[in-house]
Order: structure tokens, then C-alpha cells, then sequence
């Protein structure tokens, strides 16, 4: 009986040592996802930021936007042709992903 625990404990210590490397290895190949999620996760972070400085401040957005309009006009119908589409394409994304039951994360 003896024998066989000492059997199970050496294999279920080289299984930890192949547990161990493998995850290793899974984390130097996943590492340029890993850098690119942290910078998608800062320009998030900074997008949300950025959109909450606008909604407790609308003046500043009024501000810019009576300077924007003084200045260039045929700028601000342009601007707001892309604006245009693509809120409607955040829209069509939003849809079809809820069609399959998905969702973004910090949408409303």
C-alpha cells in the first residue's frame, strides 16, 4: 500500500512540474495579447474618463462646439456626417451582437 502512495505522489508531482511549464509557456505566448489588451483597456479607461469630464461639464461642450461652428462651418457638417455614422454603426454592432445574445461591456 505504501508503494502505491509513493507511486501517486510521484506522479502527481511531475504532473505539477508539466502543470507549472505549461502555464509558462500559455504566459510568453500570450504576452503580446496581454500587452495589447492593457492598452485597449487604458484607451478605455480613457475614452469613459473623458466622456464623463463632458457629462458633468455640457458648458465645455457647448463652448467647443459655438467655437467649432465660428470657425469652420463646412468642418462641423463634415464632423457631424461621421459622427453620423458612426453612432449608426455603434448602433447596427449593438443590434447584431444582441441578436446573438452578446453584449458590450459598459454599454447602456
Amino acid at each position: 500500500m505504501n508503494d502505491r502512495l509513493i507511486d501517486i505522489g510521484v506522479r502527481r508531482g511531475r504532473l505539477l512540474e508539466r502543470i507549472a511549464s505549461q502555464r509558462a509557456a500559455i504566459g510568453s505566448d500570450l504576452a503580446p495579447v496581454r500587452d495589447a489588451l492593457r492598452a485597449t483597456d487604458r484607451a478605455v479607461v480613457l475614452l469613459r474618463s473623458a466622456a464623463d469630464t463632458l457629462r458633468r461639464h455640457p458648458a465645455m461642450v457647448l463652448a467647443g462646439v459655438a467655437i467649432f461652428i465660428a470657425l469652420k462651418p463646412r468642418r462641423l457638417w463634415r464632423w457631424g456626417r461621421r459622427a453620423f455614422v458612426v453612432w449608426r454603426s455603434w448602433r447596427f454592432l449593438r443590434q447584431r451582437l444582441a441578436a446573438f445574445n452578446l453584449s458590450i461591456p459598459g454599454a447602456r
